[in-house]
């Protein structure tokens, strides 16, 4: 009789152990899903390879892709090629990329990717401010307005970004 009562006691607590885990789960993915599209995309400062601050606010009235990534992320690799091929083509037109790698990368990584966009290095306050980025890539499409367009989790495909960009570049804001 006494273990069948600790079974079920034990069984309640796993129970309320298990609920408790969920409503703390979801309030942190909710917190993480900031920010949302249309909000104003967080300001940052940021260092690039050369010690030259980068910051979003330096792009005003531009159509801007903020790219978080890492060295070590096959399908941040994979997206790199579309980006910069999407970025030569607009780059005149109001376009820009700016990548923000969340690992120690070197200048030989960013030319042996042919990168010619700016690469800033990341930091706790960017990841936290862009919703604490644990996935990678991870992409927001920020309008001339400064507000988000698009957040895409997962790679980024160049047939969709060049199509947003066109659209976004229309849009007056």
């Amino acid at each position: 009789m006494k273990s069948k009562k600790n079974i079920l006691w034990i069984a309640v607590v796993l129970v309320i152990g298990i609920y408790l885990f969920s409503a703390v789960k979801d309030r942190f993915a909710f917190a993480g899903s900031k920010p949302a599209v249309n909000e104003i995309a967080p300001e940052f400062s940021l260092k690039d390879l050369n010690g030259r601050n980068v910051r979003l606010s330096d792009f005003k009235e531009k159509v801007v892709l903020v790219n978080f990534w890492a060295s070590w992320c096959p399908p941040c690799k994979m997206e790199i090629p579309g980006f910069q091929k999407v970025y030569d083509a607009y780059k005149h037109k109001g376009f820009t990329v700016v990548g923000i790698a969340k690992d120690d990368v070197s200048q030989s990584f960013i030319k042996e990717m042919g990168m010619t966009y700016p690469v800033a290095m990341a930091d706790d306050k960017v990841i936290r401010n862009y919703g604490n980025i644990t996935g990678l890539p991870t992409s927001f499409l920020v309008g001339k307005d400064g507000r988000i367009l698009k957040k895409i989790m997962g790679m980024y495909l160049e047939g969709s970004l060049k199509n947003d960009v066109e659209n976004a570049l229309k849009n007056r804001k």
